[in-house]
């Protein structure tokens, strides 16, 4: 195994957040609102990426986007108007919530034409994040404990370089929804000279790559859930890479590649596994039940939801069973 360079690894400062789907599955909603909007509570899902990502020291925020997406845009931005009939009613605790998310991180915009894949996304990033690792958030993923994932790539990137996958282990049934990693254990020593620190057991190295296989085709049960830091030479390799499953260009298919490459070039690719609790927004069911979660959280819904929520699925039986 190459091991990576003894000198400091370059800081990771940007993110970029790929906003440009159709939203498909949530029609009719989503055919004036973009499923990035839809709310989790009070807040559109993904201001909650974007604070992971803030959360994790990365203040430079780069969302690619498509038609249809302009009140992405808004959101982010102020709201004079709105503003000053908050602060008229001395409505402060709205007043910050409204401002809040016009102050998160310093917000750019790039518009991906067509919908050539995530890849593709990833691609139309490169003139904004230059030569700079950089992290990848996806929207639909919501992660419990956001600020400890990122912040944990980001140190397995900064002791072997490369790129680093978030990896999260599903049932057999469900591997041939991601994109699958063969993985193999790493070690202290394969971090090289000059890298201090134990490796946990969350660090693995990834060895090959497959987008969405078939059951019996999965290396195994290790799927990508959406987090990624990536090396800026994945722009490159992105250039280069044909459209892949689906007819888009994948980024699963460019990490492949880097895989195979020393630190020199690139490479290699690990993995965090992540064993928290992570929600996908992007069904309806896993969508209601993220929204329900979040709320039973939130101390100032909690007293009133959850006994309703207790009293509604005691009647859901009773129902039941007649």
């Amino acid at each position: 195994m190459t091991h990576s360079p003894t000198g400091a690894a370059p800081e990771v400062r940007k993110a970029v957040v790929p906003a440009a789907g159709l939203g498909t599955r949530f029609l009719p909603a989503t055919k004036a609102t973009p499923k990035e909007m839809l709310p989790i509570v009070d807040k559109p899902a993904i201001q909650y990426v974007v604070e992971e990502a803030v959360a994790a020291g990365l203040h430079d925020v780069l969302m690619v986007t498509g038609r249809s997406k302009r009140s992405i845009e808004d959101h982010f931005d102020r709201a004079y108007e709105l503003e000053e009939a908050l602060r008229a009613k001395n409505d402060t605790q709205r007043l910050h919530a409204v401002r809040e998310s016009s102050t998160l991180a310093q917000i750019h915009y790039v518009r991906q034409g067509e919908p050539r894949g995530l890849g593709h996304a990833v691609l139309c990033a490169a003139a904004h994040v230059g030569d700079e690792p950089f992290a990848v958030l996806l929207g639909d993923d919501l992660i419990e404990g956001q600020e400890t994932l990122l912040n944990r790539m980001i140190d397995v990137r900064n002791r072997f370089g490369g790129s680093v996958v978030a990896l999260m282990e599903v049932p057999p049934e469900q591997v041939s929804q991601y994109g699958c990693a063969a993985i193999q254990p790493v070690a202290d020593s394969d971090a090289g000279p000059g890298v201090t620190g134990s490796v946990s057991a969350d660090t693995v190295l990834v060895t090959d790559l497959v987008e969405k296989p078939p059951i019996e085709q999965a290396p195994s049960r290790y799927v990508i859930i959406g987090r990624y830091l990536c090396d800026p030479r994945v722009f490159d390799v992105l250039a280069e890479t044909p459209p892949g499953r689906g007819g888009e260009i994948q980024l699963t298919d460019a990490l492949r590649v880097l895989a195979q490459r020393d630190t020199a070039a690139g490479g290699p690719v690990h993995g965090v596994v992540f064993r928290g609790r992570r929600y996908d927004t992007g069904n309806k069911v896993d969508y209601l039940r993220t929204v329900v979660e979040y709320a039973c959280a939130r101390p100032d819904l909690a007293a009133e939801l959850v006994p309703w929520l207790r009293e509604f699925v005691d009647k859901e039986k009773l129902d039941a069973h007649g």
